[in-house]
């Protein structure tokens, strides 16, 4: 009788456990579990302290989304949607005569998309049964797999009673990519491109890799292409609308990217794509912040090459770059310091980091990450500006900047004419002779002298440092200042 009651008694404390735990698993399977626990700690738990062992370790599994699943977890329980199926794929098994199969099947909820990697038995039936759209509910082993992290499913079945509010489509919005997804489609404008490298893989293999950055109307995004298909990043350049084929979502530095291996590619596409770059307006940048600006080039320096501490060679180029609201030096690194740029160009500088500069005046450093893109003029005034010339988003744009013309020259205006505009009472006239004292933002011919409110184009065969604060003495002839002293 006692031992009955003790039976009784632990039954009692197993249901209780059960009771409090939420999770999709029946008290038959919850008991053979805990008995199981109980046998594997060879006595020396007794069935309520299994229990408890048991529900911690369900607990565990169950998961609030798609972006809860990580690869330390022994196992994972979701609910997700089906997004898209892929193909099987046979491989040798070692030391097995039968073929091992697989299907890559893409699933994904409100928090993110994953990879679930369908075995065998379950990838003939994965073929068979499973539908874009449906949603299952899926227990499996996280792993890190090659395009982040993926499920490799033990056990799965439908859930049609679930309503996942996931958008199934052929073709993605920059937007709408999220780390882990794959087999992605994505139309966009190209808006940087990068050289093919090569680089040397630990198994002596060399391998390539190139860059691009697209952009479409929900924002943009770097693409990194990898071996056979990083020559394919040759083929365009800005301003071309490609359509990336086949991608999978990685993360670097925090951020997002698409990268695409030898199963994707890169293909050309007539389509209009709208990319309105967002940018913070010059004056309200802060040192240590990465941001977007846009604006006119008012100057542009000769390039510049140094040594690196390693022996390489490397370069830079110093522009100036002007909006609305003020105007900022900015530093090309690399490649990027061999772009086609001068004074009157529009420019859009993406991911730039403000830094500490010279004489404690803010500059933007646009080095590997950061995306350097010529605007056409039509571009750049198409967005909707307000009267004090920034945009509806309250971004200082490029049509606010073109809008105010009357009030403040434009960068080609500023290359080869005494100050802002007819607007400016203090305009020299021709032949006046004049002192114009400012700060080197040009030092080649002409010299550009910027005081703060006004530029003068200066002509004059006086050696002079970028940076340095100089007073011009001459006569002004066709917007320039002809030199007779600089002091």
């Amino acid at each position: 009788m006692r031992g009955l009651l003790m039976n009784e008694h632990r039954m009692s404390d197993i249901e209780g456990v059960y009771e409090d735990l939420e999770a999709d698993v029946s008290l038959e399977e919850f008991r053979e579990a805990v008995e199981e626990k109980v046998e594997q700690m060879g006595g020396l738990a007794d069935e309520e302290t299994a229990a408890m062992l048991i529900a911690h370790e369900i607990g565990e599994s169950e998961v609030g989304g798609v972006a809860d699943v990580e690869p330390g977890m022994e196992e994972a329980k979701f609910v997700a949607k089906v997004i898209d199926i892929g193909e099987m794929r046979t491989f040798e098994r070692d030391g097995e005569d039968e073929d091992g199969r697989v299907v890559n099947v893409e699933v994904a909820d409100e928090t993110g998309s994953i990879r679930a990697a369908f075995w065998d038995e379950h990838a003939e039936a994965t073929l068979e049964e499973l539908e874009e759209g449906q949603v299952l509910r899926i227990k499996g082993r996280p792993k890190e797999g090659f395009s982040g992290v993926e499920v490799s499913v033990d056990e799965v079945e439908p859930d049609p009673d679930t309503e996942i509010d996931v958008q199934v489509s052929d073709v993605h919005t920059v937007e709408a990519l999220s780390l882990g997804l794959s087999s992605v489609n994505l139309v966009g404008v190209v808006l940087d491109t990068d050289s093919v490298r090569t680089f040397d893989r630990d198994d002596g293999s060399e391998g390539k890799v190139a860059n691009l950055v697209v952009g479409d109307s929900t924002g943009r995004i770097r693409v990194t292409m990898w071996d056979e298909r990083a020559e394919q990043v040759t083929e365009f350049e800005a301003g071309d609308t490609l359509e990336v084929v086949d991608g999978y979502v990685r993360e670097r530095d925090g951020s997002l990217e698409l990268h695409v291996g030898n199963r994707g590619a890169l293909e050309a596409v007539d389509a209009d794509v709208e990319y309105v770059p967002e940018n913070v307006p010059i004056e309200g940048v802060e040192i240590g912040k990465t941001v977007d600006i846009a604006g006119v080039v008012r100057s542009a320096d000769p390039k510049r090459t140094f040594d690196r501490d390693d022996g390489s060679e490397g370069q830079v180029r110093n522009i100036r770059v002007q909006d609305a609201t003020g105007d900022i030096r900015v530093a090309l690194w690399g490649e990027k310091a061999d772009i086609d740029l001068g004074p009157g160009d529009e420019v859009a500088l993406a991911d730039v980091e403000i830094q500490d500069g010279w004489q404690d005046d803010l500059e933007a450093s646009a080095g590997w990450q950061s995306t350097v893109t010529v605007l056409d003029s039509e571009a750049g005034s198409s967005a909707e500006a307000n009267d004090d010339g920034a945009d509806s988003d309250g971004n200082a744009g490029l049509s606010s900047f073109a809008a105010d013309s009357e009030g403040s020259s434009t960068a080609a205006d500023e290359a080869s004419v005494g100050d802002g505009g007819d607007a400016d009472p203090d305009k020299p006239e021709p032949g006046e002779e004049i002192e114009f004292t400012g700060v080197v933002v040009q030092a080649g011919d002409p010299v550009v002298l910027d005081d703060g409110e006004t530029t003068m184009s200066v002509t004059t065969e006086a050696t002079v440092g970028l940076g340095e604060e100089i007073t011009a003495r001459g006569v002004v002839r066709d917007g320039r200042l002809e030199a007779s002293d600089v002091f």
